[in-house]
């Protein structure tokens, strides 16, 4: 099989595995007991907090963590928004084509009074300093836009995003779940809040993931129960899966940019060949996006279609996020950039790593226009379309 969905999750590391295991075989205490197996565990929960915080320029008391990148985003929004309400500030700014983790926390803060605005995107899933600046007001607490989109990649200019809300004295929170250890992050540098990041997007483990917080902002829990992560986040921690992604995290980032240099150019010879099957259209920044990210539309047919086909030839690929791949509904990061339902149903997402070859970008370039024909030739859509009934809206 060719794995060409990274984006949704990565097949874990031989160094995250190794760095796991201790921690389910030996060194297995609960790190808030006196004894020395329990004092192991805390002693690796301090070094995989320190590990975490270098990655990202941050301080280890600043490393919060999680079940994941969803849980991270709702804590550091549901603080921030705590924050406003305390200073009578409940004004909220986002865009159109945030996680779910995002959108639906906001969408619950509405319910409660908050007034949340959703910037345009523009076609090429982009969002400008200039749109931030002009959208914050007198009442603005939080700033919250995603680093890289999960679905097209675009990569948005955290640093000066960062620098408008700083200037403002509004905070910023940052879902960088398909950013961190892919891109280079300094926090401090990028003038970034409240950062959400997850393990498994990087070669770590599922359930596990960390939110990084200023020092000096306040922090509320969503669990409560135990003293756990400062008070901040109850619930007896996970050791071998925090101390995988820690090393997980550690080993992308010390390569990074080895990883950066090969996995672009992967992802440009597959946008290069695909770009040449007819009435097709890449979605996203052609240049400032994921390493990794390819994402195209193309018309006459189901995404789900082609999915299912892809399969049958042994490429694993997905038609958009993971989270919402249950859903019969087009993507809302595809209509975001203006794609008309009938567009955003025929996407393909494939998502590379520093794992991919030549070889497999070549197979993938063989077996995806196979497929595209093979629907087109079925659907009385593309019959429409070529016999002129119905014009094309993809050129």
């Amino acid at each position: 099989m060719i794995y060409a969905d990274n984006a949704a999750t990565t097949k874990m590391s031989r160094t995250a595995i190794d760095a796991m295991i201790p921690y389910l075989e030996e060194d297995f205490g609960n790190p808030s007991s006196l004894h020395t197996i329990g004092q192991r565990a805390n002693e690796a929960l301090t070094a995989a907090r320190e590990t975490v915080a270098q990655c990202l320029g941050a301080q280890p008391g600043e490393i919060y963590f999680t079940s994941g990148g969803s849980e991270a985003d709702n804590q550091a929004i549901r603080s921030a928004a705590r924050i406003g309400k305390a200073r009578g500030k409940t004004h909220i700014i986002s865009t159109a084509f945030e996680h779910h983790a995002v959108l639906h926390t906001l969408k619950q803060l509405e319910a409660e009074g908050f007034e949340v605005t959703l910037l345009d995107v523009g076609p090429q899933g982009m969002v400008t300093p200039e749109q931030v600046d002009a959208a914050i007001r007198e009442d603005t607490i939080l700033v919250t836009i995603m680093y890289a989109n999960n679905e097209i990649g675009s990569i948005q200019p955290i640093s000066e995003i960062g620098a408008v809300c700083k200037a403002r004295k509004v905070i910023f929170h940052t879902d960088a779940v398909q950013a961190a250890a892919h891109l280079h992050i300094d926090v401090k540098a990028q003038n970034i809040d409240m950062l959400s990041l997850s393990g498994h997007k990087f070669h770590g483990p599922k359930g596990v993931g960390a939110l990084y917080c200023r020092r000096g902002l306040q922090l509320y829990s969503l669990i409560e129960g135990g003293a756990q992560e400062k008070n901040k986040r109850a619930g007896t921690e996970n050791i071998p899966g925090i101390v995988a992604l820690a090393a997980a995290m550690e080993e992308a980032t010390a390569r990074i940019d080895e990883n950066i240099a090969k996995v672009s150019a992967l992802r440009d010879r597959l946008i290069a060949g695909l770009s040449q099957i007819p009435h097709s259209v890449l979605n996203g920044h052609p240049t400032e996006r994921l390493p990794g990210n390819v994402n195209f539309c193309f018309e006459g047919i189901e995404g789900e279609s082609m999915l299912l086909l892809l399969d049958d030839k042994g490429i694993c690929a997905s038609s958009g996020s993971a989270c919402t791949s249950g859903s019969l509904d087009p993507s809302h990061v595809l209509l975001a950039i203006g794609r008309p339902h009938e567009i955003a149903h025929g996407s393909l997402r494939l998502s590379l790593c520093e794992w991919n070859t030549e070889e497999e970008v070549d197979a993938i370039l063989e077996a995806v226009p196979q497929v595209v024909e093979y629907l087109r030739n079925m659907s009385p859509v593309w019959r429409d379309l070529t016999s002129g009934k119905t014009p094309f809206i993809l050129q």
